[in-house]
């Protein structure tokens, strides 16, 4: 996913600057109902909002990217990257994405406000009064976004819901049909943007290659000499006191594993490039195989985007053979495994684990591994 939403941050605009809008963007959830978009947005073009959304996330400047009620393009499409990457992250069917996106758009615009009808917060209007979490947790649109997940999963039948009864359920709005109105407008920029995440169709149920099985062989369900129960517990985002690379470490495997020891702490990013874990933009977060594909770019490597791809790099090796700077991989199945840390010697694995969780050091007694490559 390397350079989708490079240098896109998330801006935040105070409620002055918002007043000036030509889409009349209200600082409240109740009182952006008031001042809608006139009508429905009707007979939008999917093909041509894919066309500008990938136009932007290539780089493409927000003046030249029009797509028909989106007035800042710039803020509004990486904000809904967001929604759409949190939700394939969480496993959300389409149809929820398509709810979460229309929902942002209706109480703030898909823009990440600083303040709202009383205490409301951030793309969806949440409340810390209301149990929504932190003012400082609501601002971070991948938190705001699983909020909003977590909040519609628990609605019985929200599948069978109207887009509009659905965010209704989640928000419970003065204004319980608006959300209607941004129904196609969310369609396809949820079509559009989820085409940009690698794998986010995958098919769940592909068969072994007989590559991938030779690779599931060679792990042979072998456990390595030290599983790093050595070091005891390990707090999240934290090196364990006493580890140091190992000396007969490869130097790329070195480099590799010191450029990955400096994301600790970092927020996961499900499609996040990678390249700028510690900034303001989501997507500049890590996910699993963008870690491994970054850290070895700094050590003058080049890895392909996926742990599906990554699978196939370099060599099958033995778990029991274990060397710093090899891949590991878990999850699923060896032919299509879900995730993939860095070996880091000594018995411990660093790896960008999911949604919510940051980057971090675990011992490898927690790994089923299903497979392990040698890259160098």
């Amino acid at each position: 996913m390397k350079g989708i939403a490079a240098g896109i941050g998330v801006v935040v605009l105070s409620p002055l600057l918002l007043a000036g809008t030509a889409m009349m963007m209200a600082t409240s959830s109740e009182a952006s109902t008031t001042s809608s978009f006139s009508g429905c947005l009707t007979g939008i073009d999917t093909a041509e909002v894919t066309k500008e959304v990938t136009k932007l996330l290539d780089g493409a400047s927000g003046k030249d990217v029009h797509i028909q009620g989106l007035d800042l393009p710039a803020e509004q499409i990486p904000n809904a990257q967001t929604i759409v990457g949190t939700g394939i992250s969480l496993d959300v069917p389409k149809k929820g994405q398509i709810i979460a996106i229309a929902t942002a758009m209706q109480e703030s615009r898909l823009r990440n406000l600083n303040s709202g009808d009383r205490d409301s917060l951030g793309l969806f209007q949440q409340r810390p009064s209301q149990g929504w979490g932190t003012a400082q947790q609501i601002r971070d649109p991948v938190y705001a976004s699983a909020r909003f997940y977590k909040a519609l999963l628990k609605v019985d039948g929200w599948q069978q819901m109207k887009v509009t009864q659905a965010a209704q359920a989640v928000q419970k709005s003065g204004y319980p049909d608006a959300y209607a109105q941004w129904e196609d407008l969310a369609t396809a920029l949820q079509k559009a943007i989820a085409a940009t995440f690698p794998n986010a169709d995958k098919d769940e149920t592909a068969k072994d290659s007989a590559k991938d099985k030779d690779a599931e062989s060679s792990s042979g369900g072998c456990t390595p000499d030290k599983d790093g129960t050595s070091f005891g517990r390990i707090p999240e985002g934290s090196v364990p006191k006493g580890y140091k690379i190992p000396k007969d470490a490869d130097p790329k495997a070195r480099t590799a594993i010191e450029w990955a020891m400096h994301q600790l702490g970092t927020l996961y990013q499900w499609g996040g490039s990678c390249t700028d874990s510690h900034g303001p933009d989501p997507m500049g977060r890590c996910d699993c195989s963008s870690l491994m594909q970054q850290a070895y770019a700094h050590a003058d490597v080049k890895l392909t985007r996926t742990t599906y791809t990554q699978v196939n790099e370099g060599k099958a090796v033995s778990a029991k053979s274990l060397k710093p700077g090899d891949l590991i991989f878990s999850r699923g199945t060896a032919a299509r495994p879900e995730h993939v840390g860095l070996y880091m010697g000594e018995g411990l694995v660093i790896e960008a684990p999911r949604t919510s969780k940051p980057v971090r050091i675990t011992p490898i007694k927690d790994w089923a591994i299903l497979a392990v490559r040698r890259v160098l």
